[in-house]
């Protein structure tokens, strides 16, 4: 199986759904403008990352089709695997709204947070390393999945001998 090369913007398009308990894709976080959205969208959609589902909420819709009605995306589980969010590609189950999601242990997300909660932090480079994810998806994660779905504060100092060393506060 080849390996999809994805764009920042794709990333964190694809982080963000990942991320969320249903994967839907909207609302959209990234800034993005004009018909930047549509062609990252309809890129994504090609290589099978999204699907196209029915809406429920009207602020959400993608498209409208006269068969289906108001249309918008969801990440495939194709997704979850080329971020690598899960070992075997089937998301997290679904949490009803108003609990607290279970997180899932021993994924890539979770040793991703592992690694920034150290004392001593990780480098993209560490991070690379020890995921196997190229690094915009190791930032595309840290920004989307973990500052705006989880609500964490990553800091980050330059070190010696290190270059740039990203940092959670400890649990």
């Amino acid at each position: 199986m080849t390996q999809i090369q994805l764009t920042d913007t794709q990333s964190i398009i694809l982080s963000t759904a990942c991320g969320r308990d249903d994967g839907m894709v909207f609302p959209i976080m990234a800034k993005l403008k004009g018909g930047a959205v549509g062609n990252v969208c309809k890129s994504l959609l090609k290589h099978s990352l999204l699907e196209e589902v029915a809406a429920t909420d009207l602020n959400t819709v993608w498209r409208h089709d006269e068969e289906r009605g108001s249309i918008t995306l969801r990440a495939t589980l194709l997704a979850y695997s080329t971020l690598g969010i899960t070992d075997d590609p089937a998301p997290a189950t679904l949490i009803p709204s108003g609990t607290e999601p279970l997180r899932r242990t021993g994924t890539k997300q979770d040793t991703l947070i592992a690694m920034l909660r150290a004392p001593e932090g990780a480098t993209i480079a560490e991070i690379v390393a020890a995921t196997g994810w190229l690094s915009h998806t190791v930032r595309g994660s840290m920004s989307g999945a973990l500052k705006k779905k989880l609500g964490l504060t990553i800091t980050s100092e330059k070190v010696d001998g290190r270059g740039r060393v990203y940092k959670l506060p400890a649990a």
